[in-house]
C-alpha cells in the first residue's frame, strides 16, 4: 500500500513538473526602443544583462529570454532579441510570448 502511494506521488509529481529557463525580464520598456537611436547602455538600463549574446550575420546579439514549459497546463515563453550594429546602436530587434502579452509594445 505504501508502495502504491509512493508511485501515485511520484506520478503526479512529474505531471506538475516545470522546467524554467532564461531570467524574469521586464516588457514595459519595449516599446522604448528605437531604431538607430537606442544604444546598448540604453538596453542595459532598461533590461539589464542579457541571458545570451551572441553575432548574427555579424551583428552582436543581446537575448532576454524567458521559457517555463510545463507538462501540465500552459507553457509560458518570452524572448528579446536585439541586434546592434557597429556603432552599438539597435540594428533590430524582435520580442515573442506565448501565450500573448496584453498592452502594446
Amino acid at each position: 500500500m505504501a508502495l502504491r502511494r509512493i508511485g501515485s506521488a511520484l506520478v503526479a509529481l512529474a505531471l506538475a513538473a516545470c522546467l524554467n529557463v532564461g531570467e524574469e525580464f521586464p516588457t514595459d520598456p519595449i516599446g522604448q526602443i528605437q531604431i538607430g537611436h537606442t544604444t546598448r547602455d540604453d538596453i542595459h538600463r532598461m533590461f539589464g544583462d542579457p541571458w545570451r549574446t551572441g553575432i548574427e550575420d555579424g551583428r552582436r546579439t543581446w537575448t532576454y529570454g524567458r521559457y517555463k514549459y510545463r507538462l501540465i497546463g500552459r507553457t509560458e515563453t518570452r524572448d528579446l532579441v536585439v541586434r546592434f550594429d557597429p556603432n552599438g546602436t539597435v540594428a533590430s530587434y524582435t520580442f515573442n510570448a506565448a501565450p500573448p502579452l496584453e498592452g502594446s509594445y
